[in-house]
Parts: C-alpha cells; structure tokens; sequence
C-alpha cells in the first residue's frame, strides 16, 4: 500500500490551490493598478495534467533555461476577459476575484479535512482500538 493511493489527488490539489489563493490574492492586490491584467489558471486542467505525471526537461548546466519553474508553469496561467472593460486598462473585477478566492478557499479546507479523516483513519488502524 502506498500513501499515494490512499491520499489520492488530495495532495496536488492542495499545492496547486494554495498556488491559486496566491494567484487570486495578486489580482485582488492590484485591484487598483493601472493596466493590470488578472490571471488564473483552469485548476482541473492543470490537476488533470500533473496526475498524468507530465514529461518535464530537466537542466544539467547550470546556464540552461530552466522554462517552467513553479507549481503552475506560465504557460499554464491565462488572462481573465474582464466582463465590463475598465478605463485605465485594469482587468481585475474584485466582486469575482472575491468570490473565486472564496470558492478556492472552501475547496482547499475540504481536501485538508479529507487528509485529516484519512490520516486519522491511518492512526487507529496503526494504534488500534486501545485493547
């Protein structure tokens, strides 16, 4: 048995959702910035792909360019369409960044309360049941 099967994608989907809270939080932090563009990323897409175990290059010198660096690579980050257009050419809509931060944040406490379950679980069957 590996922890891998037990915990599932739970693992990943916390590294790239803690990445998405850091991403919604830049946005909501440039709110005001003129020609600020918000971005995101497609969370089930990118989840999707790591759990395929993606083929990354690797650098053996130190001079390479190491291209996708991070949890989320930059190619994988997207510009939001804005529904209304601002004047000064910031992209941001803080009532949505708002609420996508809010739904990121819900997602990312259930899959701790899953690992937390499932750990807890591993524990009584490692302790038992205390006879």
């Amino acid at each position: 048995m590996k922890l891998d099967d037990v915990f599932g994608i739970h693992e990943e989907a916390l590294r790239l959702r803690a990445r998405r809270s850091e991403v919604l939080a830049a946005n909501l932090a440039n709110a005001d910035t003129p020609g600020y563009k918000a971005r995101d990323f497609d969370f089930k897409a990118v989840l999707r792909q790591e759990m395929q175990a993606p083929v990354r290059l690797a650098a053996t010198q130190d001079r390479h360019l190491r291209h996708d660096q991070g949890v989320v690579a930059s190619t994988q980050m997207a510009y939001r369409i804005p529904q209304q257009a601002s004047l000064d050419g910031n992209s941001v809509e803080v009532e949505r960044e708002q609420t996508e931060f809010s739904a990121n944040a819900m997602r990312y406490q259930a899959s701790l309360r899953f690992l937390d379950s499932k750990i807890s679980s591993l524990m009584l069957a490692i302790k038992g049941n205390g006879a």
